[in-house]
């Protein structure tokens, strides 16, 4: 073959390689671009179970000062009582944030969903909090109440000049049949659902009224499947951790028989079985019309919110490449706001949203004044 004709079939080679990878790029744009596509602010800023550094998580103290410091979104997790109420709760089990052991002794340890909404609302979800971090009590925390769903999009609501989104866990959700369609069936006789605008608001400040005003959130795949089922248009997101139920460790050794005295640092040294483990969660939220993972970190300096490391850099690529956001669950501290920003991820769940805001340079007000101003 003459060297002239394989030069040439060489550069045109090249260079139509180069207009199918430009291509791709346009059909698969970056993060940041599918972020904005979706109308998800990034990176977002995501107050996990509300404010809840500051105030008792999950109540209206809470919720309301994440708004009003200017988180992206409000994060709950989702439960239902007896009646058939839509309540937002992280345990199952109501001892420890709550006084539920005094008014209902008998039934101290029962699941939440095992009480009417009634009896729900008759306990004291934040003197707790003054217990648990007298450094942050608060008088006005004493005798705050569960909220309702209905109750949290009224706050999400009430501000003119902030509106945050929702970012909705399921929580259980084989302990709730056929919550998916509750919460579906919520959401639309709010107008949560009915069409948005195609693009985030100019600013983050109206994250509520755009077409990413709601995330739903799962670890359970039957869950994702159903949401995805009842809710096709809303944003997705699949939690990733390692352990049972969920991505498959390397090691099989349970923490007490791991000899380690801190779980925090049993959990850091978890791992997938192997990369082609990580891929496959990651695939599989994917096909399920996710729009993202939420995984799991390793805290530097451990504690109770501390995990595997499924936000290394790899991950985080793979992640992308499948065309898929990562949101980091729960990070705190600037040094680990810097670690997986570096790493590349897309979003961040935090209990200190002034904190996770100051590190974004997004102005904030102060935490004590936004507190007073609400009552508190």
């Amino acid at each position: 073959m003459p060297a002239t004709f394989t030069k040439s079939a060489l550069m045109l080679s090249l260079l139509l390689g180069t207009v199918q990878l430009q291509a791709q790029a346009a059909i698969e744009p970056g993060p940041a671009a599918l972020a904005t596509r979706l109308g998800v602010p990034h990176p977002a800023v995501i107050a996990h179970r509300g404010a809840s550094f500051d105030a008792p998580e999950s109540t209206a103290a809470a919720y309301k000062l994440a708004r009003d410091l200017g988180a992206d979104y409000l994060e709950l997790d989702l439960q239902r009582s007896k009646d058939g109420v839509l309540f937002a709760l992280h345990d199952n089990n109501l001892q420890r944030t709550t006084d539920v052991a005094i008014k209902f002794p008998e039934r101290k340890d029962s699941p939440a969903n095992a009480f009417t909404m009634a009896e729900l609302k008759t306990l004291d979800a934040g003197s707790w909090f003054n217990t648990a971090y007298p450094d942050r009590a608060r008088p006005a925390y004493t005798g705050l109440k569960i909220l309702t769903l209905d109750e949290i999009i009224d706050i999400a609501q009430a501000n003119p000049r902030h509106k945050p989104g929702l970012y909705i866990e399921t929580k259980e959700p084989q302990q709730f049949p056929g919550i998916e369609h509750d919460l579906k069936a919520k959401l639309q006789d709010r107008g949560w659902l009915s069409p948005a605008g195609s693009k985030l608001a100019k600013s983050e400040l109206a994250v509520g009224q755009g077409k990413g005003k709601v995330i739903l959130q799962t670890f359970e795949k039957s869950s994702l499947e159903l949401l995805q089922k009842e809710m096709p248009q809303v944003p997705k997101i699949l939690l990733l951790w390692v352990g049972e139920g969920n991505i498959e460790p390397a090691s099989k050794v349970t923490f007490a028989e791991s000899g380690e005295k801190d779980k925090a640092a049993y959990y850091a040294k978890q791992q997938p079985k192997d990369k082609a483990e990580f891929q496959r969660w990651v695939d599989y939220a994917k096909a399920q019309g996710a729009i993202g993972t939420g995984p799991s970190a390793a805290l530097t300096q451990g504690g109770d919110q501390s995990y595997a490391d499924l936000v290394q850099p790899w991950m985080n690529q793979y992640t992308h490449d499948q065309g898929l956001l990562v949101h980091v669950y729960t990070i705190d501290e600037a040094v680990d706001f810097q670690k997986v920003m570096d790493a590349g991820v897309d979003g961040i769940f935090t209990n200190r949203t002034s904190e996770l805001l100051k590190f974004y340079k997004r102005p904030a007000a102060s935490v004590d004044q936004v507190l007073k101003n609400n009552g508190y």
